[in-house]
């Protein structure tokens, strides 16, 4: 830690003081200060005022002086702000030598917030019946960060994706092949999970508006799907992994990796179920109606609102059936039914294992233990008042908190977007479909993005070789995907554009990227090794002051990031260090500085720089490229 143990040593000297004054606790905050509170600010005063019946202003003036920075070396003095507020200046020679020496440590920013405790994180669970399209990738990328930004916070995290393999809209593909007469293998160089969602699936769907028997087949069907003895779930269960390997394709190119995939068809089987509906009633969480509307039904009671039928009464589960169990299995509620065994090594070299009822041998004499002490499932807030209702029976057996549910708003595409890829569009905006074909595969979005940066990189470096060209396509291309996609708060919808996503200014991550690529550039330029030993005390001028301020600030974004589940917050921080590194960089000669010494420091600060925006971005999943 850097700035966040200073923010918590200047609270430990103020609590010392309150207490040394006999004054009654109040809850105050430390926090970097805007331009003109000096560096670091406290509002203690504002809330001791009214205590000590004095104004902000007199109580700031007495308890600056009782300060003693000893033990804060990188503080300077303290001084009373005429609004009220105690403002620290910090020295900058004691501080910069820490900054810059603790941002080349490979863990720099790392903070044992989660003290290695289990978390499961859950998310993708797209149907296989189709490929992803760009507003999965919403949902993909936050639960891949995610689960970044809290093993940086010393979480052991553990990543799942539940497959529903069993659902109607797998039956409406199988009901494609076996009675629309849809070959199963597509055209040549066509994507099977594509051939599923854009020819099979939409055009099965279209049908039942015209044939009406054909609809009521598909729940026949899902009920053979449901028979894993029958012919009909057996295919399903080739149609369906062969299109989930097409979709993992998809998100291993986006550098996106799981611990296990959990299947829904071995859910059901597993009787997960009946174990769960039986410790609820053992434990008096549902309730049986015996009379009224529910006559018959087993419900969860809900105050306030009306009963949630779990039940019907003809002994029919309701959906919520099918969330429960899973939920009360990763928080390990329930005895595990499941043995794991591989399902593929992805493209980082990681074993991914999938779950299975079979009976198999343990790997290397221990079963896989998948469960938390917390569960964060990322699902969009459509399920808002269904997760509601799994959290807060959750929480009747585990902590309030164990189990969080983390919503987001969908992805729409801009109509420029909607039209550069072929397609027509009514309005600004397009809201996706996949029933009806009106969305856009994720695997174009990045083909599309790919190209655009190869062309636009090709004709800024021509010296480079074709090898690097792809590279830094695919880098940068990968890294708009995901910063578009965790920008925005996550209670905002998304009208992803292709060509605003690639500027090289404003809030992009080309920009973010680019102004990595400027700092390679100072450092190749240069025949001086940065010295790390020497002094900073050259480092004087605001921008330089502020560019290591900025740096010191990761463990605070970071701090942030993991105790609100935040994506945006590096997001943010990245795009902000960027910005701070850019006008370091227009009003700083780095290679032109007049003495040795002061060029020294000065890349030892470049470099310092292009360690933690790299670190920032790692948590983001996106490379720093040397070149662009």
């Amino acid at each position: 830690m850097v700035f966040l143990e200073i923010l918590e040593n200047i609270r430990k000297e103020t609590s010392k003081i309150l207490d040394s004054q006999k004054y009654d606790p109040v809850s105050f905050s430390v926090e970097s200060a805007k331009p003109g509170f000096g560096d670091i600010t406290c509002n203690v005063s504002f809330l001791l005022s009214k205590q000590l019946k004095k104004s902000p202003q007199e109580i700031s003036k007495e308890i600056s002086h009782l300060y003693n920075f000893d033990n804060i070396p990188q503080i300077k003095n303290v001084e009373s702000h005429p609004s009220g507020y105690l403002n620290f200046n910090i020295d900058y020679t004691q501080f910069s030598k820490l900054v810059i020496n603790s941002s080349l440590k490979e863990n720099y920013g790392s903070l044992d917030i989660g003290h290695n405790e289990k978390i499961v994180v859950e998310h993708t669970s797209v149907n296989p019946n189709k490929a992803l399209h760009v507003g999965h990738i919403r949902n993909v990328i936050l639960g891949d960060i995610i689960s970044k930004i809290l093993r940086k916070g010393n979480f052991d995290v553990k990543i799942l994706n539940y497959v529903d393999d069993s659902g109607l809209q797998v039956a409406d593909i199988i009901i494609g092949f076996t009675e629309l007469g849809f070959s199963q293998e597509p055209s040549e160089n066509q994507k099977f999970d594509h051939y599923c969602g854009d020819t099979v699936y939409v055009k099965t769907t279209e049908k039942y508006e015209t044939d009406k028997k054909l609809e009521e087949k598909r729940h026949e069907i899902l009920k053979q799907i449901e028979d894993n003895s029958s012919n009909v779930s057996k295919m399903a269960q080739t149609i369906t992994r062969k299109v989930l390997n097409e979709q993992l394709k998809t998100v291993w190119n986006l550098g996106v990796f799981y611990d296990c995939l959990n299947f829904e068809s071995q859910i059901i089987h597993s009787k997960l179920w009946e174990k769960i509906f039986e410790k609820l009633k053992s434990e008096n969480q549902i309730k049986y109606e015996e009379a009224g509307d529910n006559a018959g039904c087993w419900v969860i009671p809900a105050e306030g609102e009306d009963d949630k039928i779990l039940v019907r009464s003809n002994g029919v589960a309701t959906y919520i059936a099918k969330d429960i169990p899973y939920a009360a299995w990763k928080l390990g509620l329930v005895e595990d039914p499941f043995s794991y065994k591989i399902h593929s090594t992805q493209k980082n070299d990681q074993t991914l294992y999938e779950t299975t009822l079979d009976e198999i041998p343990d790997h290397d004499g221990n079963k896989l233990n998948l469960s938390g002490n917390k569960v964060i499932t990322v699902i969009d807030n459509r399920q808002i008042r269904l997760q509601k209702i799994v959290s807060g029976l959750m929480a009747k057996f585990k902590e309030e908190g164990a189990y969080t549910h983390l919503g987001y708003e969908s992805v729409t595409l801009s109509a420029d977007t909607v039209k550069s890829l072929g397609l027509s569009v009514d309005g600004e905006s397009a809201q996706m479909s996949g029933r009806k074909g009106l969305y856009v595969n994720a695997d174009t979005v990045l083909e599309t993005l790919t190209k655009r940066v190869y062309d636009e990189s090709k004709n800024r470096n021509e010296n480079l070789s074709e090898s690097e060209l792809q590279n830094i396509a695919n880098i940068v291309a990968v890294g708009t995907i995901r910063y578009e996609m965790i920008k925005p708060d996550l209670d905002k919808i998304i009208t992803f554009d292709l060509k605003n996503s690639l500027r090289l200014e404003g809030d992009t991550c080309s920009y973010i990227q680019y102004s990595y690529a400027r700092a390679s550039r100072i450092l190749e330029k240069t025949e001086t090794k940065p010295n790390f030993d020497s002094g900073f005390e050259l480092l004087s001028s605001e921008y330089e002051k502020n560019l290591i301020k900025k740096i010191a600030m990761f463990d605070v974004q970071v701090n942030d990031s993991v105790n609100n589940f935040s994506p945006k917050v590096i997001a943010k921080y990245s795009y902000e260090l960027a910005v701070t590194f850019s006008s370091f960089y227009e009003h700083v000669k780095v290679l032109k500085s007049e003495t040795p010494e002061l060029l020294n420091a000065r890349l030892c600060l470049v470099v310092s720089f292009q360690k933690t925006l790299k670190s920032s971005l790692g948590l983001l999943g996106i490379d720093a490229p040397e070149r662009m």
